[in-house]
């Protein structure tokens, strides 16, 4: 029997890769071990009813972080072990948790061997990003005593909050009764040197809200100039949480984006998605539903008429 009591957890910096690492929460959390979940300050809203969790935000500079995780363990006592999970591949995670004096589990890339007790070699075989930190999260749970599946949840799991469920509910009231098709015409940054934004959100919300369809789109303060160069039409709603956006989109007749952090909020609550893939892998990074339409693929967009069908033929 395992003598380890809590688990902290370094997530990943990126929305859509902390989505992707809900299956490997919920393997964690069914340990019955209290949870320290360790990453930016964004996703503490995202996961606020996730159970059995604690949080300590993080900067991204290593010292600062290392004395974050080191002031949580001396300001809570655990009753048994306390150990670590890094499923970030960088340097710098490992340094902090190891200097704060935590026993880590991590993938060996970027010369981190020695920093960590139980380091372990990536599968194989290519996976999609679920996958591999799955795998990661097993093995290192097998090492600690612990049961787990083999295989990850086939859904992306989250509970949200009344708060949230109450907040998108007060915006769902502002379209006094009428059906929505929610975009995401941004995505940041850039996959080895390509724009990762389908070309053709104008054109698609004129041609929706033409045939009647109420087309919105909510995104972060640092995304609305981008969202309204793409589509500066659509209906622009206020800023809100990411918990209150996931809980929106639930509401949706159909969510529209490209290969990005948006299209994993949409595989936790979204009835019906369409994800835009022009310049990404989708068996790597794509959906983890099997409610998701993938138009397009690696290195090919999809058209607008093939887009504009699938979105009519969803509402």
């Amino acid at each position: 029997m395992s003598t380890i009591s809590r688990i902290y957890v370094r997530l990943p910096n990126w929305v859509g890769d902390v989505c992707m690492s809900l299956p490997s929460l919920e393997a964690l959390s069914a340990t019955g071990c209290e949870l320290v979940i360790c990453a930016k300050p964004w996703a503490q809203d995202l996961l606020q009813a996730f159970p059995k969790m604690d949080f300590i935000p993080l900067t991204g500079q290593w010292r600062e972080d290392r004395q974050r995780v080191k002031q949580h363990r001396k300001d809570h006592p655990s009753q048994g072990k306390s150990v670590g999970l890094l499923l970030p591949d960088s340097l710098t995670s490992a340094l902090s948790f190891r200097l704060a004096g935590l026993p880590c589990a991590g993938y060996r890339d970027d010369g981190r061997s020695l920093l960590l007790k139980w380091p372990f070699h990536k599968p194989l075989e290519h996976c999609h990003a679920v996958e591999s930190w799955y795998y990661l999260t097993r093995r290192a749970l097998l090492a600690w005593g612990f049961d787990c599946p083999e295989q990850p949840a086939t859904t992306l799991n989250l509970s949200l909050s009344a708060a949230h469920q109450k907040q998108a509910l007060a915006i769902i009231q502002d379209f006094k009764g009428k059906p929505f098709i929610l975009i995401a015409p941004t995505a940041i940054g850039k996959h080895k040197g390509r724009n990762k934004v389908w070309p053709h959100f104008n054109l698609l919300t004129r041609t929706l809200q033409e045939k009647g369809h109420l087309v919105v789109m909510a995104p972060p303060p640092n995304e609305k100039d981008m969202a309204l160069l793409n589509a500066p039409t659509a209906t622009l709603l206020p800023p809100i949480s990411l918990g209150t956006f996931v809980a929106l989109l639930g509401h949706a007749q159909v969510v529209v984006c490209n290969d990005s952090g948006v299209s994993h909020l949409a595989a936790i609550s979204a009835k019906k998605q369409i994800t835009l893939v022009g310049v990404t892998d989708p068996q790597r990074t794509g959906p983890w539903s099997s409610h998701a339409i993938i138009a397009g693929k690696m290195d090919a967009w999809p058209s607008f008429d093939e887009v504009f069908e699938l979105v009519e033929s969803s509402c």
